[in-house]
């Protein structure tokens, strides 16, 4: 019995290996500098337009690319096989969006040792090794979405955060509620937030939502890590018949058109798109020699109707 679970596992870890493997191929004919791209997923709205910019980055700057990345429905290790078949093609550069996992981390020390630069986008871990992190200040995203929401409010109302259990082991999300708590506190709005523990995100925060609006019937307003987290909030505010600000945090296609038509008066947005095609820029300048800054700040847009179909058509176009 042992015997035939060991031929199983075998069996499974080949077969991943094979399909990660077949993921990362570069030119042997081409003398360009070569970026693999490794993303955490690959079935979003939000990380199409991160790899959108890289894209736009490999022809830009004549650079033999890959992005690759796993979809949500993949093993949670599946990201330190990437990274792994990846190290097998010898990048000239790695530019990945980690986890905080210390199996990647382990996988990234390989990278290191076998001298190939590793620039982190969007996600920052506390790896010394890195040559620099590309992507959002989280803590200034907070603060920023905090005092938006507060300049709608008044003293003495409450804010809901809705969030998931598993947010927490996150630096990301939690550098964001710190942000968000520190601006809307310091303006007296008193925050109240509900853990959901229900693995499926959609359910889980609708169910936070509606819990946060049985225990606290004066809420005033939402602030949501993400847009999605946003999005399923305001399903619920609508379901409720009420109205309230929401504040989201990424800026994709579906926040942008509630801003749009006035369901929502604003809200806060990433530049996943500069995050992937700043990423491309950087590695090319790495590969030349060139200096890079330890961390760079793609920034935080603040999105009203006055900008709102700008941006939406941006990010229409780049669906197409």
């Amino acid at each position: 019995m042992m015997k035939k679970k060991r031929h199983i596992l075998l069996v499974s870890s080949l077969l991943l290996a094979t399909v990660v493997g077949c993921m990362v191929k570069f030119h042997e004919t081409d003398d360009r500098p070569k970026v693999a791209v490794v993303l955490k997923k690959s079935d979003s709205q939000y990380w199409s337009i991160v790899e959108a910019g890289a894209e736009e980055g490999f022809r830009k700057f004549d650079i033999d690319g890959k992005v690759v990345a796993p979809s949500n429905k993949s093993k949670k290790d599946v990201l330190e096989y990437t990274l792994k078949s990846v190290l097998n093609e010898h990048p000239d550069v790695l530019v990945v969006s980690p986890t905080e996992s210390p199996a990647v981390q382990s996988v990234l020390q390989e990278f290191a040792e076998n001298k190939i630069p590793v620039i982190l986008v969007d996600t920052d871990i506390p790896w010394e090794h890195k040559t620099t992190y590309i992507g959002t200040d989280n803590f200034d995203l907070g603060r920023k979405a905090g005092e938006l929401l507060a300049s709608q409010l008044q003293p003495g109302d409450e804010v809901a955060l809705p969030f998931l259990a598993e947010d927490l082991t996150h630096s990301v999300v939690r550098e964001r509620i710190k942000g968000a708590t520190f601006s809307l506190e310091n303006a007296g709005i008193k925050v109240v937030t509900e853990q959901a523990k229900v693995s499926n995100e959609s359910s889980a925060i609708r169910k936070a939502m509606t819990t946060i609006l049985q225990k606290h019937p004066n809420i005033k307003g939402v602030y949501a890590t993400n847009d999605p987290k946003a999005i399923y909030a305001l399903d619920v505010i609508k379901e409720k018949g009420l109205k309230m600000p929401v504040i989201g945090a990424d800026g994709i296609i579906e926040m942008m058109e509630l801003i749009e038509d006035g369901t929502l008066p604003d809200t806060v947005a990433q530049n996943p798109y500069d995050m992937g095609y700043i990423s491309i820029e950087t590695a090319l300048k790495v590969i030349k020699g060139e200096g890079v800054k330890r961390n760079i700040d793609t920034g935080v847009d603040i999105i009203s109707q006055d900008n709102a179909k700008l941006k939406l058509d941006f990010l229409r176009e780049l669906s197409k």
